[in-house]
């Protein structure tokens, strides 16, 4: 385990049938003591929303894991690193990112002009891609794509795990999306109401966003004309750690519509992608990433899906997030993002409590 503490993985209704006495003994809440200090002390979801440990150190970050002593040569080989990375590498991304947004909004602006027709549309993606790649560029980005033949089509939508705001930049490398968001003031307002003209983006006012029946309204517009580019939606609603991935929100999968899942895995031995918002800005994440030796990265596309007869929209969800899971190797945990700056429900603990009281009753650990 690359965690604080080592856990015992097996599962609580063995544990308990291990249990199992005609009459209640002390030591039989020992259990759920252990238990409940592992969650003190490292639960599974609070450590999701920070950097994932290393097993060894990368020249960027110093890891607690078996770390004893850095040598001197090491020492020295990261001061090196440090001179290359701000003062060679920065300067040169963030010309390149400027290249690159400013490239976006002027030929997103003067594609927009034009009348609507498939030469209006193959020139929209052209900015699209060529711009995305610069960006790509300016992260130094090495992406590892495979089963191209499953990319997803247009009037689908595609879902992916969420680590980081360039996980678009990333896909929209390979290809062009049509984004659903936010309306955004300053610099990312610019590029959204510059995108629009050229592309159908779906942008959202902060109270429209409120409005569950207009979003998915709008969406279903989308996605039932044929010609339009593919939505692409991260349905955790939050950035995850790369290691795992939470629970998918409904609202994606009553849409309607094919399904495209993605999965992408980043390689944190060149650069931390995820994005901590509780504790960097973004200006702050943006410039360590940028001062990282790279982000190296493999997307996966995988088969489209379709909602079964009979299944609703959180059992689609959960189906396609397992398939997300596997994919990339990540850990699939039930909870919601939300609980990134929000507290369990009360009638998530109340219902979990139920479940300890049946299975110590079915057990017969309770006389």
């Amino acid at each position: 385990s690359q965690g604080i503490i080592e856990r015992d993985e097996t599962p609580m209704e063995k544990e308990i049938a291990r249990l199992h006495r005609v009459d209640f003994e002390f030591s039989d809440i020992f259990y759920f003591c252990r238990k409940g200090f592992e969650a003190i002390v490292e639960d599974e979801v609070t450590q999701r929303f920070s950097s994932e440990e290393l097993v060894s150190w990368n020249l960027l970050t110093r890891t607690n894991v078996n770390f004893h002593y850095i040598s001197l040569r090491l020492s020295i080989v990261w001061g090196i690193g440090v001179i290359v990375r701000y003062c060679f590498l920065l300067p040169l991304r963030f010309t390149l990112a400027a290249i690159g947004i400013t490239s976006m909004i002027v030929g997103t602006t003067m594609v927009g002009q034009l009348p609507n027709s498939s030469v209006k549309n193959y020139l929209s993606e052209v900015v699209h891609l060529t711009c995305s790649r610069i960006l790509v560029r300016a992260l130094s980005g090495t992406i590892h794509y495979h089963n191209k033949e499953n990319k997803p089509q247009k009037g689908g939508i595609c879902v992916a795990n969420h680590t980081s705001p360039i996980d678009a930049i990333i896909l929209t490398n390979d290809g062009c999306y049509a984004m659903v968001g936010q309306v955004h003031g300053g610099l990312m307002g610019v590029i959204q109401r510059a995108a629009v003209k050229a592309c159908p983006h779906v942008w959202f006012e902060r109270s429209e966003m409120k409005d569950r029946l207009l979003v998915t309204k709008r969406l279903r517009e989308h996605v039932a004309d044929k010609s339009k580019l593919p939505i692409l939606i991260f349905p955790e609603g939050t950035c995850i750690n790369n290691t795992s991935v939470m629970m998918f929100k409904k609202g994606s999968f009553e849409i309607g519509g094919t399904i495209y899942p993605v999965a992408i895995k980043y390689d944190p031995q060149f650069g931390d992608a995820f994005w901590n918002s509780s504790k960097y800005n973004i200006v702050s994440y943006l410039l360590r990433i940028m001062t990282s030796w790279a982000i190296v990265c493999n997307v996966w596309y995988m088969p489209p899906m379709v909602r079964k007869e009979g299944e609703d929209a959180v059992q689609f969800a959960n189906r396609v997030r397992s398939v997300i899971a596997r994919q990339g190797g990540l850990t699939e945990l039930p909870w919601d993002g939300g609980l990134k700056r929000a507290k369990v429900k009360d009638t998530f603990k109340e219902e979990q409590q139920k479940n300890y009281s049946k299975m110590l009753v079915r057990n017969g650990s309770v006389g």
